[in-house]
């Protein structure tokens, strides 16, 4: 279930070609405990998830959630459903002491962004997002060079 919800996240985020997870990689991740998941019925029909995982932060020295995906089924959207999952995700940040949670919203998703702020999420303009991925991480782990 929870990679046929991933496999339409990403057709929604036209990414199909990016999913690479599988069954079994995503059974070993939830079953370690390196991510949980949430998932959201609707009248008895599956209608959505939410995947994250805990980060530090050294400054606070607390812990956080992040956010990787949350995912509502076009269908069930407007139902409650994608705040519900918040709300579970910030009981489970109180419980376990954590003092934030993040998340991302593609520039373009203006839906999601405004539902976001509907539930008091504010975007951090001061800090911005970069990342390494695939050819650029073995370009840096293999290079020889001193500092």
């Amino acid at each position: 279930m929870i990679l046929r919800y991933i496999q339409e996240l990403a057709e929604y985020e036209n990414l199909s070609d990016k999913v690479f997870v599988t069954e079994m990689v995503l059974r070993d991740w939830i079953s370690s405990g390196k991510v949980e998941v949430l998932l959201a019925k609707y009248n008895g029909e599956d209608a959505g998830f939410v995947l994250y995982y805990f980060t530090y932060a050294t400054f606070r020295g607390n812990t956080g959630i992040y956010i990787e995906d949350l995912f509502v089924r076009p269908e069930y959207r407007r139902n409650g459903i994608g705040k519900m999952l918040f709300r579970e995700v910030a009981r489970i940040a109180k419980k376990r002491g954590c003092f934030r949670i993040d998340w991302m919203v593609l520039d373009w998703n203006n839906s999601g962004a405004a539902f976001y702020k509907t539930i008091g999420g504010i975007p951090v303009n001061d800090w911005i997002t970069y990342r390494l991925q695939d050819q650029s991480i073995d370009l840096l782990a293999d290079d020889k060079t001193e500092p």
